[in-house]
């Protein structure tokens, strides 16, 4: 999760879906109430301490955080540089990530009716606009990387949404690659206290629909991922010469993407 989230267009969301720890994930992160206050308060450290092992899956957690943050101060030096020096190659890659992870979003809808359509059109037209707007020109205050921490991780967990490529438009995305490059911790904790305050509030939206409108809710994601396509296919385009010479290595690395990510979900899905 921690390397897609890194990739402007790839979704952490998405391989989390993936691996099959997504309603998990969803599900412990909504959770977080933040009863465990109110015996403190009181100076009950025996009820806090019941109420915060309650309230937080650590077991799941831990690994979990540990595993992105370490990805994300590691993958991020070789993602830049495969993405400034292999530059078609890489966003064929994630083009095939793309259209794998729409492929195992769409086996979990069991029969396509019309509202899947019309929500999956819905989907793909939102995110088509999205990722055709301009980068904003945006300072790098305190603030600024609060806010922009905020709205990302939204995006982040969502599969087929890319909160690196919001954090692109917002102008974000570069100034934190290089924060973390460099170990900048105020605006590193800055942007992480932004972003956990809007996981917390926004994973209790997406809880509530998986759990009552998820075929729905997976077809409107499977448009947003169609949507999406868009950036890496540009990318591709206008980095190598449109012939048979050039877009064949492309062809074939989005295919390696492709298959990886089938047997992947695969392997989990018999775990």
């Amino acid at each position: 999760m921690g390397s897609a989230d890194i990739v402007p267009g790839v979704s952490g969301g998405t391989i989390a879906l993936i691996t099959g720890i997504y309603e998990h994930l969803i599900g412990s992160i909504s959770k977080i109430n933040f009863k465990f206050i109110k015996p403190l308060v009181k100076f009950d450290f025996k009820g806090f301490w019941n109420a915060f092992l309650d309230e937080i899956d650590f077991a799941f957690f831990i690994p979990l955080i540990l595993g992105i943050g370490i990805a994300m101060l590691t993958i991020a030096k070789v993602v830049t540089y495969c993405m400034d020096v292999h530059t078609a190659l890489t966003y064929a890659f994630f083009l095939g990530l793309i259209l794998a992870s729409a492929y195992v979003l769409l086996k979990k809808i069991p029969k396509l009716e019309i509202k899947h359509i019309a929500f999956a059109i819905l989907g793909c037209i939102l995110a088509y606009v999205f990722v055709s707007l301009n980068p904003i020109a945006a300072n790098h205050s305190l603030p600024v990387i609060f806010i922009s921490g905020l709205i990302a991780i939204c995006a982040m967990i969502l599969p087929g949404i890319s909160g690196s490529f919001l954090l692109l438009l917002l102008g974000q995305y570069e100034y934190m690659l290089t924060a973390l490059h460099e170990l900048h911790f105020t605006e590193i904790i800055v942007f992480i206290v932004g972003a956990v305050i809007g996981i917390l509030g926004f994973s209790k939206i997406l809880n509530y629909l998986l759990k009552n409108h998820e075929e729905v809710t997976m077809a409107f994601l499977i448009g947003v991922m169609v949507g999406t396509l868009k950036l890496p296919a540009l990318e591709v385009a206008s980095n190598v010469t449109l012939d048979i010479a050039g877009l064949l290595p492309c062809v074939i690395v989005a295919i390696i993407a492709f298959v990886l990510i089938i047997i992947l979900e695969t392997r989990f899905a018999q775990e």
